[in-house]
């Protein structure tokens, strides 16, 4: 009897970040019974419809998979309806997701009235789990930005120090022939930011370019 497919997707929001804690997703799948048969790893904001790996991993989706990830909200921090448009993409396929702890159901054969009970059930516990991953990344956008305004008030704020990692990619994209508006949708960032980035980063090379100051 063939083992049951498995495909681990990891994901952390910065570059500062990184994924050993995530990396026995595998080992655990495995003890389980689970084929492993590719690993998603990705440093993106769960909040980016357009996350490379994500999309590589739908693309990659048969019938019969598991999605293993740490958290729900290593899959999705989307708003609630775009979150569960792509759980919905993911069922349709015919594969599931699996988070320790939390979505791990049996399987039980049930027909009838019982089936779509349990449907229902499984479905209602999904969406609230959705909501709460998005709800937790508003609340901490919250109060940081109330930490932000306490500071301005009290005349100590020194402004976020620059991503210089994220505004190499703005430049690096904008190289390859990304739109503005594509950048900022990939990298869930404003466009404004896009061209202030781009703006500098010309900027830079003009001055590099006739010998510096």
């Amino acid at each position: 009897m063939s083992k049951p497919i498995a495909r681990i997707y990891q994901r952390v929001s910065t570059e500062g970040q990184d994924l050993t804690r995530q990396q026995l997703l595998r080992a655990n799948a495995e003890a389980k019974g689970y084929q492993v048969v590719a690993t998603y790893s990705e440093k993106e904001s769960g909040t980016s419809e357009a996350r490379p790996e994500l999309l590589r991993m739908m693309a990659d989706l048969n019938e019969g998979d598991t999605i293993i990830a740490e958290h729900l909200d290593r899959i999705t921090r989307l708003p609630l309806d775009k979150a569960q448009a792509l759980m919905d993409l993911i069922e349709e396929k015919g594969a599931k997701v699996s988070v320790p702890g939390l979505i791990e159901l049996p399987e039980i054969k049930l027909e009838g009235i019982g089936a779509i009970v349990f449907k229902a059930a499984q479905e209602m516990m999904r969406d609230i789990c959705l909501y709460q991953c998005r709800a937790d990344w508003e609340t901490r956008r919250e109060r940081q930005r109330q930490g932000i305004e306490v500071a301005k008030a009290k005349g100590v704020y020194k402004g976020r120090k620059p991503d210089t990692v994220a505004n190499a990619k703005i430049v690096e994209l904008r190289a390859i022939g990304y739109t503005i508006a594509k950048i900022a949708s990939t990298l869930n960032v404003s466009e404004s930011q896009v061209k202030l980035i781009l703006k500098k980063a010309k900027a830079e090379q003009t001055t590099e370019a006739i010998g510096g100051p």
